[in-house]
């Protein structure tokens, strides 16, 4: 039910706007002047206003400037009994969605209401596609650790400051590099991600500086490097510690001159580029050992940020595990499942060698493997074998168990059927009970799984 706030100075207009809108199930709050008003935008969720423009403590064109300061996605239609083109105009310039001159005509106040409450859904919609294309999910954690890392992304974002990110694979490196750019003053222009690490050495400098036509035996045209697709905007170099030394150098002389050369060519190209890098590699050790060049880890290292793995931050995890616990459950279009309180302790108690990467499959695998309600016992089954887990006050571990139990079954053709029933649900599920592309999943007819499903008794949200 949307919530609609009316703020004008005449009882006799706030009550019938309010009877009008009521009959057509809105829901309906009102107060008669500008200054009250904004206080209840401030601390209320509405999704339309409706204001009078001409008010005595605040005029209602200074309630939409201030109110769109506040809430700059909220729709307002303005009201009058002096409309003139050029007060419509005006308001249209300011923000406001619509005008409408007293006394308001009944289908055309509710057409505009309609349409103003379109519009904001859709500007809602786009704001939320707009975040899941951008992939910049929020970094989640209230730790000491992370709270510091928020601060110092607060800070240096919208400088052009060099930032080194260090930190165990899995820990969240990328993560901070996006926002780094998200909240920088270039954030409009593209975040270009290389990896270092999963680039031949003999084509990395092709990659980052781009090449010539016929500078090698394959080059049958030329092509912009990353430092050039960059320009204006943000390049972020991760796993920097496994770049070539010759890439090195030249990064580092880009950095110094903002200048680049493709190879094979001669011309000097002048690039504006801020670079982030990443790396979980101890540079300085990799320094001892004749690895990486010194200046260039004084290039790169202005600001350093170090990502904790998450061993150092246990007390986030169940933070971070509802997150990814609704946001797969919704990926699947499943009811959210939940954790019982022994199975959050038991997440916390695992070694996590994988860290944020890590929790998140483990989340995936329990929400597909387990009940509604997902237990101690299924973080033991579900858990990576190869590592003991601590579990309970007194600290004793325990190596994962299988989940079943295999003294149920009288004889193998028991254990089978059991067997095909739960991998048939399993993939059901996965498949959000798409039957058509659960049969093609397993390779099988579509009739004989319909036969499979009856057999055992399979029901939807079991």
């Amino acid at each position: 039910m949307a919530k609609v706030l009316i703020i004008d100075d005449e009882r006799a207009i706030r009550n019938t706007l309010r009877e009008i809108l009521e009959y057509e199930d809105y829901q309906v709050e009102d107060i008669d002047n500008g200054i009250d008003g904004l206080e209840l935008i401030q601390k209320n969720d509405y999704d339309l206003v409706l204001c009078d423009i001409k008010m005595n403590r605040m005029d209602g064109m200074e309630v939409l400037t201030e109110g769109l300061l506040i809430k700059p996605d909220l729709p307002f239609i303005m009201i009058s009994g002096h409309g003139t083109v050029e007060t419509a105009v005006e308001a249209s310039k300011k923000g406001a969605f619509d005008f409408i001159s007293k006394p308001p005509d009944l289908n055309r106040l509710l057409i505009t209401v309609r349409n103003a409450l379109d519009r904001g859904s859709l500007v809602t919609e786009a704001k939320t596609l707009k975040r899941k294309v951008s992939k910049v999910r929020p970094i989640l954690g209230n730790s000491q650790a992370i709270v510091k890392i928020k601060e110092t992304i607060d800070r240096v974002a919208p400088t052009d400051a060099r930032v080194l990110i260090t930190g165990a694979n899995g820990s969240g490196k990328e993560l901070v590099a996006r926002w780094l750019h998200e909240k920088s003053n270039r954030t409009n222009a593209p975040l270009i991600e290389v990896n270092c690490a999963a680039i031949p050495s003999e084509l990395i400098e092709s990659e980052l500086f781009g090449h010539e036509k016929g500078s090698f035996t394959s080059a049958v045209k030329q092509r912009i490097g990353k430092f050039e697709s960059a320009s204006g905007g943000t390049l972020f170099l991760d796993e920097i510690g496994d770049m070539s030394q010759s890439a090195q150098a030249k990064v580092l002389r880009a950095l110094q001159e903002s200048k680049i050369t493709r190879v094979g060519g001669e011309k000097e190209i002048e690039v504006d580029v801020r670079v982030v890098a990443a790396t979980n590699k101890d540079l300085l050790k990799e320094i001892e050992d004749g690895n990486f060049r010194m200046d260039l880890y004084h290039r790169l290292s202005v600001i350093l940020i170090h990502v904790p793995p998450l061993t150092e931050r246990r007390d986030d995890i169940p933070l971070i595990t509802q997150n990814f616990l609704e946001e797969i459950c919704s990926e699947y279009g499943m009811p959210v499942k939940r954790f019982s309180e022994p199975a959050m302790e038991a997440l916390k108690a695992l070694p996590w060698s994988g860290n944020i990467r890590e929790l998140r499959n483990m989340v995936e695998r329990l929400i597909i493997l387990s009940d509604k309600v997902i237990t101690d016992s299924d973080v033991k089954a579900f858990a990576n074998p190869s590592a003991p887990v601590a579990i309970g006050a007194t600290g004793t571990t325990a190596a994962a168990e299988p989940k079943t139990d295999f003294e149920q079954f009288k004889n193998f053709q028991e254990y089978k059927d059991f067997a095909e029933r739960e991998y048939i649900k399993f993939k059901l599920e996965k498949n959000n009970w798409n039957v058509s592309k659960t049969a093609d999943d397993i390779d099988i007819q579509r009739s004989h799984l319909y036969s499979k499903i009856e057999k055992y008794g399979l029901k939807r949200g079991e």
